[in-house]
């Protein structure tokens, strides 16, 4: 349904914008009407252009939001089905191919720059996708887990998820923390419980190499990350800003992490006390792991074609100079005079 009606409303604004004859002419629509939109972190003062590119873009930012809600909601079921994890997979690899495919193709055509910090600047775009990619990259590792792959396998893709919510973080390091340090401890968070994880089933690998010290050491560590991320939970819970509060730290997945962390050591330590008897490391092993399997790419987006109402006899039919004054008017309106109402609300 939300596909559906997206690729309507898409299909019919592409007729604000490009020229009928595929020319790189404007067309004369694109910039008669006045669009805003209320920024996700900066959300008092609405952005405003009359470019109807702009419209285009936030619509298309404000549909791959609503993929990264779809996805959390199904997510955040303690029973979830197999084809709900894949809903969620694939929802959270299409908002970031919408993100991506903005920022890459439609955003660097707005006549006017997007202010620094508004959700259409690079800085967001990036860490909106990234984010995205990690996400998938968790339904992925608990695919894994569940399956009783190789913990190796699993240790490689807690890393990369980890240095994915790593490098979002740093994406909105430069920007004003008023707006972003909520998001950014939840960022934080995750980063340090798949560290977590990583550092707990790169364990378990050492220990099936029979280098138990190093595996205790590694558990060692996966235990401190853990600790850590659950002190940012409680952080990022008491941190205001904009945005609603998840709760990670009450999640299953997350639960189950400390078990597992503080059982896998004991066991390590248990064994190195009968069989192995070696020294643990002062130092924490170094994670050089890199995932060959289940590493997540956007999918590839693009917006539908034009409407196949937009005709040059309906263009001709568009009069400037009868324009409303009102900015208010939104683009629906004129829409509803290109269309018959009844029309449109039957693919809505």
């Amino acid at each position: 349904m939300m596909k559906n009606a997206t690729d309507l409303y898409f299909s019919l604004l592409q007729g604000f914008i490009v020229s009928l004859d595929n020319s790189s002419q404007d067309c004369k629509l694109r910039y008669i009407q006045n669009f805003k939109w209320t920024d996700t972190l900066q959300g008092q003062v609405p952005s405003a252009q009359q470019d109807a590119v702009f419209e285009l873009v936030s619509m298309g930012f404000n549909v791959a939001l609503w993929y990264t809600k779809y996805a959390s909601r199904l997510a955040g079921k303690e029973d979830i089905t197999e084809d709900e994890a894949k809903d969620v997979h694939r929802s959270l690899k299409i908002a970031a191919g919408i993100f991506k495919h903005l920022k890459d193709s439609h955003i660097p055509k707005l006549i006017t720059p997007v202010e620094k910090g508004r959700d259409l600047e690079t800085r967001l775009i990036d860490s909106y996708i990234i984010q995205c990619q990690a996400e998938a990259q968790e339904v992925t590792i608990a695919r894994a887990i569940e399956l009783k792959h190789n913990p190796g396998l699993i240790a490689a893709l807690a890393y990369e998820t980890a240095n994915f919510y790593q490098k979002a973080d740093q994406m909105l390091s430069s920007l004003d923390p008023a707006y972003t340090i909520k998001w950014r401890k939840y960022l934080q968070l995750k980063a340090c419980f798949y560290m977590a994880y990583s550092y707990c089933y790169h364990g378990q690998t050492l220990l099936a190499s029979d280098k138990c010290g190093e595996a205790i050491r590694s558990l060692q560590e996966s235990e401190k990350f853990f600790v850590k991320a659950e002190a940012l939970c409680k952080e990022y819970g008491e941190t205001k800003g904009p945005g609603t509060t998840a709760k990670p730290s009450g999640h299953l997945f997350f639960r189950k992490l400390g078990s597992l962390v503080k059982n896998t050591l004991e066991k390590c330590q248990r064994e190195n006390g009968f069989i192995y008897f070696q020294k643990v490391p002062p130092e924490a092993p170094q994670l050089e792991l890199k995932a060959n399997y289940g590493l997540v790419e956007p999918i590839v987006f693009e917006f539908p074609a034009l409407h196949a109402h937009w005709t040059p006899e309906t263009l001709a039919a568009f009069d400037l100079t009868k324009r409303p004054k009102d900015d208010s008017v939104r683009i629906f309106h004129l829409m509803f005079f290109l269309l018959s109402l009844p029309s449109v609300l039957s693919h809505a």
